[in-house]
């Protein structure tokens, strides 16, 4: 039977120099199962990306503060408390980072994208006064609900499509991704993965970015 995927967009489905690998277009477009696509981005990129591919719209964004399946969305997360930290930021006069325009946010309903240029220890001690955490994906700092994460967002999808978790193959790179992981079944980091996203997957595959993720998907792939 072919295993339900989640899966990570930066450092996972993408070449190593950034962007989207077409490759995994048609492998995910034919997958006989449901795909997921998991990230920390802000709503509208994943499901954009599903738009492109050809599948169905069911992401989990904004590390698990937003879930959609179909035509039906759950918000996990809780936007006031990004929207304290990112007054604090500019008070401070750090603002995100990102921007007049901040397309990294400007959609983003439950959780803050802050540009790595910010002082980790500054954002950290603003974060912790809103009851908020950092997470360094590598690409990105999020200020987010430490209760709300890919984990949390996988198991509210599968439910949404009444799938158990433990029939999930997540691949991902990042920090962010360990909690997917741990939920999911069946767990791959690509050979470019954070230690953290190494050490959390069951397997890292032998080549990096989108080619390990269709390395995975040759192996799990009935014959």
């Amino acid at each position: 039977m072919t295993p339900p995927l989640a899966l990570d967009i930066d450092g996972t489905l993408t070449r190593p120099d950034g962007g989207i690998d077409p490759r995994v277009f048609d492998p995910l477009k034919t997958w006989n199962a449901p795909v997921i696509i998991a990230t920390g981005k802000s709503f509208p990129y994943p499901v954009a990306l599903c738009e492109f591919i050809g599948i169905p719209e069911r992401v989990i964004a904004e590390n698990g503060g937003v879930v959609l399946v179909d035509d039906e969305a759950t918000i996990v997360g809780d936007d006031t408390a990004a929207k304290r930290v990112t007054a604090a930021l500019d008070a401070a006069g750090y603002g995100t980072g990102r921007g007049d325009i901040d397309t990294h946010n400007r959609w983003r309903e439950t959780e803050l994208s802050v540009n790595r240029t910010t002082p980790l220890d500054e954002l950290s001690d603003i974060a912790d006064a809103h009851d908020q955490v950092v997470v360094d994906t590598g690409y990105s700092y999020h200020v987010k609900s430490p209760t709300v994460n890919k984990g949390l967002g996988l198991e509210t999808a599968c439910s949404m499509l009444d799938i158990d978790p433990e029939s999930v193959v997540a691949i991902g790179d990042s920090a962010n991704d360990v909690e997917l992981f741990e939920v999911a079944g069946h767990a791959a980091a690509v050979a470019n993965a954070a230690d953290e996203a190494r050490e959390a997957a069951d397997y890292v595959t032998d080549s990096p970015h989108a080619t390990g993720v269709l390395e995975v998907l040759a192996d799990v792939r009935p014959a």
